[in-house]
């Protein structure tokens, strides 16, 4: 008999039971894909789009009444086919080649392969409400694939020599160096695009801390802090405990800088600054922590008596970077520290970040500052290119650059006259150097006229027929221009009135360093209006003059330099959007959408090309190409171009390139002729007969780099870059800076057709290894090497005085040396020759490489004969591409592809029936084919080969035996 107590109970719980649904949330099928309501987490409703039959977008929200920001990088739309499938508590999406299932429990989402291979697994999700400028917005973050040991490359440009990035902590913000792109692919041939704008940690979604936030600090003394001692010209004038390292910001400066009236800048102009810092740093939590030293100027750190770094790690005082290193802490043990400063108005700050779970650490994971909230897309594919076509699709493709823009740039900071310019050309042509392009940087305007867009009447009297005269001359023109305008300009105003300029900066009384300092801001591209404006007034003083190409400077947007972040928001707020914080990341993408759509409206069929100091998804669409910012002129910097070159290309950016031996030098580099750009420079003009021979080899291997990056563009401030200014006449520099230049031109058969492969197939043209051999374990975290286009290895030189450098053949294929024909196995890793006229190349058997004449413009000789290199050993493809190198043509299909395919065995090499036509295109095209194999030397240019006249139609060309050979060494061709 059950009692009344118990029966009481039981029906109270069977009511409870009742009123509480079961632990399966619902879904319900949309037009593009699948609405799911979890019964748990943050997300109350997320959405899966299917995008393509590999592409699926997820959104998810915590609130469904929270309006959505549009997003800013992507163009793609629902394609609206799929199936959905339902589970007993999960609902699978199928797009077709890719396909999700979600957890109606709790809204995490498994991704699958077109083989049905689970290769990305949600783990932790989160929408926490946040507070921006006073409304309410909200941070997503997102974990997958907790513990995974994949390999993952891109998220952008960054100055860390980080290649493999599973592991690695890389915040997202836009920097002068440093280019934010929220997209990763990974070895699994699958990638994730983050769409989000505001500042984004990959990694660890903690940020980096001062050292103090995380480790004890000790002084000498014993007190909490470190010792800090203060010099003028190696006298000692302070000693003081300082809490931290922490001279980040100008403001920190202002706020912790002593005040002493023996340190002021007044005080110490002319002199020597030297600060030492000397203490120990102790954790509780045992293991291996990340730390970054934040520093410009010369430094060098010695961290449990070993040095971390040193005075090659020197940067410009007013473009300071992060250094990484780790450092293993055991429990109740401290560790000395010292760290020494040699300040020339420069910056200093020492961070530091507790280690994570081991599985934590190695996943995939984005975190966002702001948002409304989660967006994101994966994106699968057969192979990792794959995926980087897949993210074109879509942020949009990179349309094809023009072809004179793969030639060589002039640069320098900068031509102060007409006649400067106009000069720098004319002796280029007088000496037969090849050029393409030359550049007019920035003050070309009055002194205080920032923004006007009009030229100084008495520097530069006629721009159109400076314009002319260039292209007279064969050469194109790309001028400077900037978001950046002073108050007191017309242009200022008329965006002003409209709310479309950042007041802030002028409201503050902020003056720049130009002259006596002017008041200034950047201009807000979030709305249509704004851009339009923006273009219109470029259109009047600029596009009509006929120039050919734009220089979007200071596109991060720098509004003050060395701000800290939360400044740097009020500077950059309010948008027409919303606060800055939620689109911060995106000025780049918004801004050369100003002058591309512009450009098109006025040019249909003309060709674009932009060069922007900053990137962010979908910049790639506006026809834009970035660089490495302002980096210094010293070996470190230059071994790091590499990997921000070879990842900017995993992020779906493949036009890229640098200031060929570094935008700033270090004073022991400079003479007295370069005045007014470095103030309180000790050591400028003391160069030294050993400095002038260092800085002369960093750029001639800076400059053979340069040859086999995508953009081969010579620019710096400080001393003159041009071949006659920075390389002695008759000497071994200047004959080898010529050698490269126009082993460039050469190639540029290669280098085109690779230029189309990036819009075609979304292949970038600097390759990292990995994306060539994902399977050859080694390749995966090579960040010295790479490949140019899909057939050439190049390891840069970066250390000086060297001869020889240690290289890795990727893969199981046979590599033949360029120089030599030396043929190495792959899979193996030497030490080879690399004298200092010599950059270590080498073409994979089964390459078959195109190469021309020198010419001194691209265009020059249109019918010229092409050597077409085969490097035998193993079967081979390639497709040259043709077009008229400057119409928008191509998109009508107006271009040819003449297809070629080498046979190992038989020791024939088929040129196929050529396929397409356009306008101007050379019928009949005549080929010197050579057939390589080991002992014979590409460098060889002029070696005789089979000759071949091609009209377009089917020829069969085999590589002569030896006992053919006339005197010519050439064959008569089979059919």
């Amino acid at each position: 008999m059950t009692s009344p107590r118990l029966l009481s109970l039981l029906t109270a719980t069977l009511l409870v039971a009742l009123a509480t649904p079961a632990l399966a949330g619902s879904y319900e099928k949309t037009p593009t894909g699948v609405l799911v309501r979890p019964d748990t987490g943050s997300v109350k409703e997320l959405r899966l789009n299917a995008i393509t039959e590999s592409i699926i977008q997820v959104t998810g929200v915590d609130d469904p009444a929270r309006p959505q920001m549009e997003s800013l990088m992507a163009v793609a739309k629902p394609s609206g086919r799929f199936t959905l499938k339902a589970g007993a508590d999960s609902v699978t999406l199928n797009a077709g080649k890719a396909s999700a299932t979600v957890s109606l429990k709790d809204g995490g989402v498994q991704f699958f392969d077109a083989k049905g291979a689970a290769v990305l697994r949600s783990n932790k999700v989160a929408i926490q409400p946040v507070t921006v400028e006073g409304q309410a917005f909200v941070a997503p973050s997102i974990q997958f694939n907790r513990g995974t040991t994949e390999a993952f490359y891109g998220l952008g440009q960054h100055q860390d020599a980080q290649m493999n990035m599973n592991g690695e902590d890389v915040e997202l913000r836009q920097h002068n160096m440093d280019i934010a792109i929220p997209f990763v692919v990974s070895d699994r041939n699958y990638g994730v695009l983050w769409d989000n704008n505001a500042v984004t940690r990959f990694g660890n979604p903690i940020r980096f801390g001062l050292a103090s936030r995380d480790l004890k600090l000790t002084a000498l003394d014993g007190s909490a802090g470190l010792t800090a001692r203060y010099y003028v010209d190696d006298q000692l004038v302070l000693t003081r405990v300082e809490p931290d390292i922490r001279y980040q910001f100008l403001s920190d400066l202002r706020k912790h800088w002593p005040t002493d009236p023996r340190l002021t800048r007044e005080a110490t102009r002319g002199k020597k600054l030297r600060v030492v810092w000397e203490g120990a740093m102790a954790s509780d939590k045992a293991g291996l922590h990340k730390m970054r030293l934040f520093g410009s100027d010369y430094f060098t750190l010695t961290v449990a008596g070993k040095t971390v770094f040193d005075k090659r790690q020197w940067r410009v005082r007013w473009n300071g970077w992060y250094n990484n290193f780790e450092q293993a802490f055991t429990p109740g043990k401290p560790v000395p520290l010292q760290l020494e400063w040699l300040p020339d108005g420069g910056l200093i700050s020492l961070h530091h970040s507790d280690p994570e779970p081991a599985a934590d650490k190695h996943s995939l994971r984005f975190a966002s500052e702001a948002g409304t909230g989660l967006n994101y897309y994966f994106i699968s594919s057969d192979s990792m290119q794959g995926v980087i076509r897949g993210y074109h699709q879509v942020t949009g493709v990179p349309p094809m650059m023009p072809k004179w823009a793969y030639g060589f740039w002039q640069s320098r900071q900068r031509y102060k006259t007409q006649a400067e310019l106009l000069g720098v050309l004319d002796t280029y042509r007088k000496n037969r150097w090849p050029l393409d392009n030359i550049v007019q940087d920035w003050l070309y305007w009055p002194e205080d006229q920032w923004g006007s867009h009009a030229f100084d009447a008495a520097r530069f009297p006629n721009p159109k027929g400076m314009v002319d005269e260039v292209h007279h001359q064969h050469a194109r023109l790309m001028i400077s221009i900037w978001g950046k305008f002073y108050a007191n300009t017309d242009h200022y105003k008329e965006l002003d009135a409209k709310g479309y300029m950042w007041r802030r900066n002028v409201e503050l009384g902020m003056k720049d360093w130009v002259g006596p300092g002017y008041l200034n801001s950047h201009y807000s591209p979030y709305n249509q209006e704004a851009r339009d404006i923006y273009y219109r007034q470029m259109k009047q003083r600029l596009v009509d003059l006929g120039i050919d190409a734009w220089w979007m400077d200071n596109t991060e947007p720098d509004v003050r330099s060395n701000s800290s972040p939360e400044e740097m928001a009020a500077l950059t707020s309010p948008t027409q959007m919303g606060p800055g914080a939620l689109v911060q990341n995106a000025y780049s993408t918004m801004s050369t959408k100003a002058m591309y759509d512009g450009l098109v409206r006025d040019q249909p069929n003309t060709r674009q090309f932009i060069l922007s100091r900053s990137g962010f998804a979908g910049v790639q669409r506006h026809a834009a190409a970035v660089w490495s910012g302002d980096v210094g002129g010293t070996w470190d910097n230059f071994y790091k171009q590499i990997s921000a070159g070879v990842q900017t290309g995993f992020s779906g950016v493949p036009n890229w390139t640098h200031d060929i031996g570094g935008y700033t030098q270090e004073g022991r580099f400079q003479d007295d002729s370069v005045q007014g750009l470095q103030e309180n420079r000790v050591e400028a003009g003391k160069r030294t007969a050993e400095d002038l021979k260092e800085w002369r080899e960093l750029n001639q291997r800076w400059w053979q780099f340069g040859t086999f990056s995508p953009l081969m563009r010579s620019h710096g401030e400080g001393v003159k870059r041009e071949i006659h200014e920075i390389s002695p006449e008759g000497s071994p520099m200047r004959a080898n800076l010529l050698w490269f230049l126009e082993l460039r031109y050469r190639l540029m058969p290669y280098i085109y057709t690779a230029a189309a492969d990036s819009h075609y197939e979304g292949a970038p043209l600097m390759r990292g290894l990995a994306l060539d051999f994902p399977s050859d374990a080694p390749a995966r975290t090579i960040a010295d090497q790479y490949l140019f286009g899909k057939s050439i290895l190049v390891a840069p030189v970066t250390s000086y005085g060297a001869t020889t450098r240690r290289v890795y053949f990727p893969g199981a294929s046979t590599w033949y040396d360029f120089w030599t024909g030396e043929a190495v196995k792959g899979g193996s890793t030497r030490d080879v020759a690399a004298p200092l006229d010599r950059l270590p190349l080498f073409v994979k058997a089964g390459a078959i490489v195109p190469m021309g004449p020198v010419m001194q413009y691209v265009d020059e000789v249109p019918d010229a004969p092409l050597t077409i290199n085969v490097y035998t050993g193993a079967d081979g493809r390639y497709s040259l591409y043709e077009d008229d190198g400057v119409s928008n043509g191509y998109l009508a299909g107006q271009f040819s592809r003449i297809p070629f395919a080498y046979d190992e065995k038989r020791g024939t090499l088929t040129i196929g029936a050529r396929q397409g036509s356009y306008p101007g295109m050379v019928a009949t095209r005549r080929f010197n084919v050579r057939f390589l194999k080991a002992g014979d030397k590409t460098v060889d240019f002029d070696a005789p080969g089979v000759a071949v006249t091609y009209a377009g139609e089917q020829v069969v060309v085999r590589a002569p035996a030896p006992r053919d050979r006339g005197v010519d060494g050439v064959v008569k061709l089979g059919g």
